[in-house]
């Protein structure tokens, strides 16, 4: 399979009738199987810049909720905030990988993320003839978050302040939990709140996986810009077990920006979560065939 995107072609129109029979009833397992459960989805990369794409996602989210699963977005938003800095002439700062987060940049992210970035969204699903409704961490209390602590790699003595970043305390779930109940699809802006009230900006992957883990899903799927995690002769590795992640780490098959996902998944997948998903955003509706067929179209993770 090459790395480029498949042509986006909505017209069904050369499959025979009987064909799609088939494709529709090789679902219906799938179905039963998830119904009523619970799906934790990070959107992210091109499926969320992509007009196409975005179209496909929100068709998939809405289609899960009305076959009877329970999908919960929880959204990124790096390039649009980089986009809003720049436009304000403000310059990006980053220690060890990390944006320094002032108190005017917190208040780009907000304005971006739970603004701009988690109404689009919003108002896609709604389009495409869901009820999606935008929260914060701040909406009944739901994400409550520390400064992240970031220790320096040469000497670990040192701690670098890099502002409002945020590491999660916890996570109350109930405000999601009754929007479900009431057939709302909850839109999640990764950003917490502290004890005097501030704001925090968390990593999107962070806050989905400990998200799932504590609503108990089903599943965790990533929709990234890769075709999953790749063997060393670049094959797509279609299932995974954190023991294999181990020794695919320590050999360097896994590493860089792939880690921290990694990671991530694999805590979710210890903590409950069956099985998470690391999917290719720029396939046209990925989630949909990676949930409800038996085609991989990235790589799962099991628990054990």
């Amino acid at each position: 399979m090459s790395n480029t995107p498949p042509v986006h072609d909505a017209d069904l129109s050369h499959i025979p009738p009987r064909d799609k029979a088939e494709l529709l009833s090789q679902a219906l397992p799938y179905i039963r199987k998830y119904h009523g459960k619970t799906i934790v989805i990070k959107y992210g990369g091109n499926a969320m810049t992509d007009p196409a794409l975005q179209q496909d996602f929100a068709e998939d989210v809405v289609l899960l909720k009305l076959v009877g699963l329970n999908p919960v977005v929880v959204h990124g938003g790096g390039p649009q905030i980089e986009d809003a800095l720049n436009k304000l002439g403000k310059k990006g700062h980053f220690i060890q990988g990390m944006r320094v987060t002032d108190a005017e940049t917190m208040s780009v992210v907000e304005w971006v993320l739970a603004g701009e970035v988690q109404q689009d969204i919003v108002g896609l699903i709604n389009a495409a003839g869901g009820k999606a409704v935008g929260l914060t961490g701040r909406d009944g209390g739901m994400i409550r978050a520390k400064q992240l602590k970031i220790l320096d790699k040469d000497d670990p003595a040192k701690e670098h302040d890099i502002g409002q970043v945020g590491d999660i305390v916890s996570i109350d779930p109930s405000v999601v939990k009754a929007l479900q109940d009431d057939q709302f699809i909850p839109v999640i802006s990764p950003i917490g709140f502290g004890e005097s009230n501030e704001s925090y900006n968390i990593n999107a992957d962070v806050v989905a996986a400990k998200l799932a883990t504590v609503l108990q899903a089903e599943k965790l799927l990533m929709l990234t810009n890769i075709r999953g995690v790749l063997d060393k002769q670049g094959e797509l590795l279609v299932e995974l077990t954190p023991r294999r992640i181990d020794e695919l780490v320590a050999d360097g098959t896994i590493s860089g920006g792939m880690i921290p996902k990694i990671a991530g998944a694999i805590d979710a997948a210890k903590s409950g979560v069956n099985a998470v998903h690391i999917i290719d955003g720029r396939v046209p509706h990925a989630m949909l065939l990676e949930i409800l067929s038996e085609k991989a179209f990235g790589t799962m993770i099991r628990s054990h």
